[in-house]
């Protein structure tokens, strides 16, 4: 079953271009992941320096994989350097929007 990830991230402003590069290089790499399906970077209405980047997984084992890579932590422990507190990640599992009363035998 697929994943979701949601990192948030609060850069220091002058160090926002450096943000912006880490994370095009971390996208990147995750491209040429096994199991990794698209990613998106969204930022903040209220804060600009606020970042929230989602990326989807095929699987927890995928995500797993990628969260290890020597290359991604690499780039992980540059761009905590610049943030203001340390990155905010939550891992989620899609689920079906069916109501569980129509998976019922009638």
């Amino acid at each position: 079953m697929a994943v979701k990830i949601i990192t948030q991230r609060t850069v220091r402003p002058e160090k926002l271009g450096e943000l912006q590069s880490l994370l095009r290089q971390l996208r990147t790499k995750a491209i040429n992941q096994q199991g990794y399906i698209t990613g998106e970077t969204l930022i903040s209405v209220d804060n600009p320096y606020t970042y929230v980047v989602i990326s989807t997984w095929y699987s927890l084992k995928d995500w797993k994989d990628w969260e290890s890579n020597r290359g991604r932590r690499e780039i992980q422990g540059k761009i905590e350097n610049l943030l203001t507190t340390h990155s905010q990640m939550a891992v989620y599992e899609e689920q079906s929007t069916v109501p569980a009363d129509e998976y019922q035998d009638s």
